[in-house]
């Protein structure tokens, strides 16, 4: 199979889905840029020409608001912003109208509004740009939220979303953009709520989404040299979650830690500690870990960001704590995580 980056994988989802289905516009603000969101919508722009793929000023509610009325009228929107934060402008119309809509109506039709959103750090970006918003969203039932890791799911969940009834969110971190992977020519669907073993283990179970995963596995790359087998479960939805794989893991392997890219509180890492809880209790070893950034908001200094933003060398941390260690089992932490490079 051929391999694409991550964000060719976009690209290429967002075209044959506008080449499939009429009805399937892009908006956005600079969507008819080359350099706009990380080229994924150029494309589409050259091949679709501006009636198909709008730039939009900054008025994000008003934009959303849109959206919705389109979507209740049979269009397909895809609305893109280049940073997440800029979701908060438009809750109101993807919460309170497009997520209810279904249920407020008796399931008579809806309005399946897709919103793609950029996260994660960049250059010191500070406390009104660095923010993951999965656990905000996935809160309100009538959301689908996704946070794709590869290439492959890029492509595979955007099309899934595309082709669905029930509005969705897809964040994208920006430092997945350049990775490559296989990708398959054709638009396959990714259903939402299937998440993927995306390394098996014994010892531990690691579960991430989005960058989170690549941060899990290089961990494991070198806990694998201390004797120390790691499973990953990378849960690609937010909402739906893959409750029956993530617990099927954790009664394999007894202990669990959750990695995410937002805050521990009542969020991702907490909901799956307590569906873990609910469900497989008797089957953990050890209490469960979050690995999370700190609880306050992110810092401007770059130095202070690489602090502020988990890695590869915490989960590690965390997974040593939950084994039982020995002498010949694992050495001073120091050395186990000397190969680490720092993050992304």
């Amino acid at each position: 199979m051929r391999e694409l980056t991550y964000w060719q994988a976009i690209s290429e989802a967002t075209v044959q889905c506008m080449a499939e289905d009429p009805a399937v516009f892009v908006a956005g603000e600079g969507v008819d840029d080359d350099k706009g969101i990380y080229g994924t919508t150029r494309a589409a722009f050259e091949q679709f020409g501006p009636t198909r793929v709008i730039d939009v000023p900054n008025s994000e509610n008003a934009t959303a608001g849109i959206a919705v009325g389109a979507a209740a009228m049979g269009r397909r929107p895809l609305i893109v912003h280049s940073r997440a934060d800029f979701l908060f402008l438009a809750m109101d119309a993807l919460v309170n109208l497009a997520a209810k809509w279904r249920y407020m109506y008796g399931d008579q039709g809806g309005v399946p509004v897709v919103t793609r959103a950029v996260v994660g750090r960049g250059w010191g970006q500070g406390a009104t740009h660095s923010q993951s918003p999965q656990s905000v969203f996935g809160h309100f039932p009538g959301l689908h939220v996704a946070m794709p890791a590869s290439p492959a799911d890029a492509k595979g969940l955007l099309v899934q979303a595309l082709r669905a009834q029930t509005p969705t969110l897809l964040l994208e971190n920006r430092g997945l953009y350049r990775m490559t992977g296989e990708v398959p020519r054709e638009a396959v669907a990714v259903p939402f709520g299937r998440g993927r073993i995306a390394r098996s283990g014994t010892d531990v179970t690691v579960v991430a989404a989005s960058l989170m995963v690549h941060e899990a596995e290089r961990a494991a790359d070198l806990l694998a040299e201390q004797g120390i087998s790691v499973e990953i479960v990378d849960v690609r939805s937010i909402r739906p979650l893959d409750e029956e794989l993530i617990c099927s893991s954790v009664a394999r392997t007894g202990r669990l830690v959750v990695a995410d890219t937002s805050w521990a509180r009542y969020g991702l890492a907490a909901e799956v500690a307590a569906v873990v809880a609910e469900n497989v209790f008797d089957a953990l070893r050890r209490p469960v870990r979050r690995v999370t950034p700190p609880d306050c908001p992110a810092p401007v200094s770059h130095p202070l960001e690489e602090a502020f933003h988990p890695t590869a060398d915490r989960i590690a941390a965390a997974c040593l704590e939950m084994v039982d260690g020995g002498p010949s089992h694992v050495r001073k932490l120091a050395d186990v995580t000397a190969g680490f490079v720092g993050p992304y």
